[in-house]
C-alpha cells in the first residue's frame, strides 16, 4: 500500500521529535502493509517549510532507514494550508508536489467559514497545478456546506479521507461525512495523516475494512496513489458490489422455505 499523507519527518513540524520516533512510524507502517510513505510535513505560518528543509530531513529518514534494514520507501511531499497560500508566495509549488507526480496537497482551514477556500484552488488549477484536498470530512465549512467537495470534484480536485475518520477518531459528523463521501463517490484515496507510532499511528487498511469499504481498499490505498505519485492518469473507481436488503434476504428464505 501507499500512504500518501505521513508526517514522517523528524522535527520539522508537530510530526516525530526526532529520527527515532521516524523510525518507529516506519515499522509500524510495514507491519501494517504500507510499503511507501509520501511524508508530507505541514507548510503553513506555523511550520515554514520549503522544499530544502524536506529534502534535508528526508535525508535524514533515508540514511536511518537503511542503516536499520527498514525497507520502506519514503518520497518527498507536503501538506500545504490553503491559507498560507492565500497570503503567502511561494516561489517553485511544483517542487512541493506528492512524490514528484504534480498533485499538490491542499489541507482546508479547520474553520467553520472558508470562503476563500474554492478560490484559492480555483487558482491552482488555472495555474497548471493539479490538486489533493487533505480530509475534508474534518473541515467544519465543508460539514456546514458539503457542496464545497462537490464542485471542486467536478473540477477535477480529488478527495483525500483520513483513514480514522472512517472509525470516528475524529468525531461522529467527520465519521458520517466520510462515509457518505466513500458511498457517493467523491472521495478517491484514504491515508493515514500519522504524526507517531502511538496515538496516530501509520494504519490504514483496517479503517477501510471496518467501515464497510473493503471492495475499495486497493483502489483507495494502491491504485489512485500510484498515479499520482506517477503522474499519470486516475483509474476509474472499480464497481461497488450488488447491495442486499433485509427485505430480499426474507424473500429469498421465504421462497427457500
Amino acid at each position: 500500500m501507499i500512504d500518501l499523507h505521513c508526517h514522517l519527518l523528524a522535527g520539522i513540524d508537530d510530526g516525530p521529535p526526532d529520527v527515532d520516533g521516524s523510525l518507529e512510524m516506519a515499522d509500524r507502517a510495514l507491519a501494517e502493509g504500507i510499503e511507501t510513505v509520501v511524508a508530507t510535513p505541514h507548510v503553513n505560518s506555523r511550520y515554514r517549510n520549503d522544499a530544502g528543509t524536506i529534502a534535508a530531513a528526508l535525508e535524514r529518514v533515508r540514511e536511518a532507514l537503511a542503516e536499520e534494514s527498514l525497507a520502506l520507501e519514503v518520497l518527498p511531499g507536503a501538506e500545504i494550508a490553503a491559507s498560507y497560500l492565500a497570503e503567502s508566495d511561494i516561489a517553485d509549488l511544483g517542487s512541493l508536489s506528492l512524490g514528484g507526480g504534480g498533485w499538490l496537497l491542499i489541507e482546508p482551514p479547520f474553520a467553520t467559514v472558508a470562503s476563500g477556500l474554492v478560490r484559492t484552488i480555483q487558482g491552482l488549477l488555472w495555474d497548471g497545478h493539479r490538486v489533493v484536498l487533505a480530509h475534508p470530512e474534518r473541515c467544519p465549512a465543508i460539514h456546514r456546506d458539503p457542496s464545497i467537495v462537490e464542485r471542486l470534484a467536478e473540477e477535477g480536485v480529488l478527495m483525500s479521507l483520513t483513514a480514522g475518520s472512517l472509525t470516528g477518531r475524529f468525531g461522529s459528523q467527520a465519521r458520517r461525512l466520510a462515509t457518505a463521501l466513500l458511498r457517493e463517490e467523491l472521495a478517491h484515496n484514504v491515508t493515514s495523516d500519522s504524526h507517531d507510532a502511538s496515538n496516530r499511528p501509520p494504519s490504514v487498511a483496517n479503517e477501510i475494512e471496518q467501515a464497510g469499504f473493503g471492495h475499495l481498499r486497493a483502489w483507495l490505498t494502491e491504485e489512485v496513489p500510484a498515479a499520482i505519485i506517477g503522474g499519470g492518469p486516475v483509474p476509474p473507481r472499480p464497481p461497488s458490489p450488488p447491495r442486499t436488503d433485509l427485505r430480499s434476504r426474507v424473500a429469498r428464505v421465504l421462497r427457500r422455505a
